[in-house]
């Protein structure tokens, strides 16, 4: 049963592009989706986590199977404005493109999300089990919301997972996880001439880092899909004066983790090099500010093969399977489901995602509003 016309649809993404969530203020999308979604009689609870920061929980149908669906709220900040062809916070259509940032990640695909459960909901959709949407905030940065949902329970008794961020017409079932880590190394400030009075707070970082390349790039350890682990030392800091022994250093690393080497195994090796160097009378404390844990679910469910055989009329081509370079959500909404369970990212976009000009496609941004309520109502009706 069709809601919305496909103007009416544009207008809900140009009025999600136009608030201003960038890495927070996601209240707002959030009060704007539970008033959308309560004047077509489907009830959203509002999860607040921190001043401007919400969570929304919406379900609809009765019973099991649990289908949850996911995307998140929040946006990267637009950069330079000035080097953008339009305001980047007030959607502009041209030549088939909508432009606008978050159009295309992922402000898009939940909007479809939305669309997809009040259309389902008027037509008496589904008959047989539930779909559970999970809007989250701060996916961009730390996956706050995720991290709440799983704590609260709220993936407990799903069955089936959907990320809508943007992939197009391809499905991704695994991606690796992502950690940020710092050291802080203490020392004793003294003049560079006397360097024994002192103690040189970078040294131990050096040593620590050169170890750690070695450690982990020289690893022999690697996933079929995902490839190595990737560790870089991103941002180095340390002393005051070029005179001067540094008495405070820091380094911080981002670790792209595999099921093989996962985020306890960096932790583990990183412990011991910071070890090594306190037993030799260093000061250095790890501090792990962020750890998205790698996934891996089957290529072929019930699920992913359903996404793939609804969304082949609208891609006109068989939709490929495959892995994904980026981390989702479902790093926290997947911890303790094991490694058998029904997940696919799959939503409309593109790679313009954090870059100026950020776009959707017109068509498919609609398209995906069709498709979704495809996929739920057969995913849900496969085993009545």
């Amino acid at each position: 049963m069709a809601v919305f016309t496909d103007q009416q649809k544009i207008e809900l993404l140009s009025d999600l592009v136009a608030i201003h969530s960038v890495n927070g203020n996601e209240v707002a999308v959030a009060q704007y989706l539970q008033k959308l979604l309560g004047q077509h009689d489907i009830q959203a609870e509002l999860i607040p986590l921190s001043e401007g920061r919400t969570n929304l929980i919406a379900e609809i149908g009765q019973g099991s199977p649990v289908l949850g669906v996911s995307g998140h709220m929040d946006v990267v900040d637009p950069g330079d404005t000035t080097q953008w062809h339009s305001d980047p916070f007030k959607l502009t259509e041209r030549n088939g493109r909508l432009y606008g940032r978050g159009a295309n990640d992922m402000k898009s695909g939940l909007v479809a999300l939305v669309v997809a459960l009040i259309e389902l909901h008027a037509a008496g959709q589904p008959q047989h089990g539930r779909i559970r949407l999970m809007a989250t905030v701060g996916e961009e940065v730390g996956e706050l919301g995720s991290a709440a949902f799983f704590d609260q329970g709220t993936m407990a008794d799903v069955d089936a997972l959907l990320i809508g961020e943007p992939t197009g017409y391809h499905i991704f079932y695994a991606h690796k996880g992502s950690m940020d880590i710092r050291l802080s190394s203490q020392g004793k400030a003294a003049h560079s001439s006397m360097p024994e009075l002192g103690a040189n707070a970078i040294d131990p970082l050096l040593a620590i880092l050169n170890q750690a390349n070695v450690a982990f790039r020289d690893s022999d350890r690697a996933n079929e899909l995902l490839g190595q682990l990737t560790f870089n030392t991103t941002v180095l800091h340390g002393g005051e004066q070029v005179n001067s022994i540094p008495a405070t250093a820091t380094a911080e690393m981002n670790v792209r983790t595999i099921p093989e080497f996962d985020n306890a195994a960096v932790i583990a090796t990183l412990q011991n090099l910071v070890d090594q160097q306190n037993d030799q009378g260093a000061q250095v404390a790890m501090d792990v500010f962020m750890s998205q844990w790698p996934v891996e679910e089957p290529q072929d469910t019930p699920l992913s093969n359903l996404a793939a055989s609804v969304g082949e009329p609208f891609a006109g081509e068989a939709i490929p399977k495959l892995a994904l370079p980026a981390v989702t959500d479902a790093s926290n909404l997947l911890k303790q489901k094991g490694h058998k369970f029904p997940f696919v990212v799959f939503g409309p976009g593109n790679e313009s995602a954090h870059q100026i000009d950020e776009y959707v496609d017109r068509q498919m941004f609609l398209d995906f509003t069709t498709l979704y309520q495809k996929l739920f109502v057969a995913y849900l009706n496969r085993e009545k």
